[in-house]
């Protein structure tokens, strides 16, 4: 068994993306074929007000272009819409729509049950230690669900 740590970060990193895959696919046997993890990052950057494309592409870590892109195909799925700013007329604002908080609600479900799973597998003590001995070394809050600029890509990629 190795012991590097770029052996650790991978295995790390393999952990994030087995449940980020798994929780895709089940999404998809629910209706949410359409959906990507950045889009969930979008999503949640949203609710916590970057209500436009510039503000979207700050708080991702993307360009513009990329940040209108991921805009545009929640906006044609259905997952967000433009209203206008009651304020400025001459300016929209992003907006989740009830679709858009739904796909999130069943997030959060399927990932609840993605970590019963695991727990079946290696036992409920097992995923609490794992998250115990995980929280000193990362902390509380080291991952933003608003600024996840390290994983988007092209939210049309598979």
């Amino acid at each position: 068994m190795s012991r590097s740590g770029a052996d650790l970060a991978l295995l790390l990193l393999a952990g994030f993306r087995t449940l980020a895959d798994r929780a895709a696919a089940e999404l998809a046997e629910r209706g949410y074929e359409d959906v990507r993890p950045v889009h969930d990052f979008a999503l949640h950057s949203i609710l916590s007000g970057a209500d436009s494309a510039s503000e979207l592409a700050r708080r991702m870590s993307v360009t513009r272009q990329a940040a209108a892109k991921t805009i545009a195909t929640l906006e044609e799925r259905g997952y967000v819409a433009r209203r206008s700013d009651p304020a400025d007329r001459r300016r929209t604002r992003l907006q989740v729509t009830e679709r858009g908080l739904a796909l999130l609600r069943e997030g959060e479900t399927v990932f609840d049950e993605l970590r019963e799973q695991w727990e079946k597998q290696v036992g409920a003590a097992s995923v609490s230690a794992l998250e115990e001995t995980l929280r000193p070394l990362v902390g509380d809050s080291t991952i933003r669900l608003d600024s996840p600029g390290w994983i988007a890509r092209d939210p049309d990629a598979p």
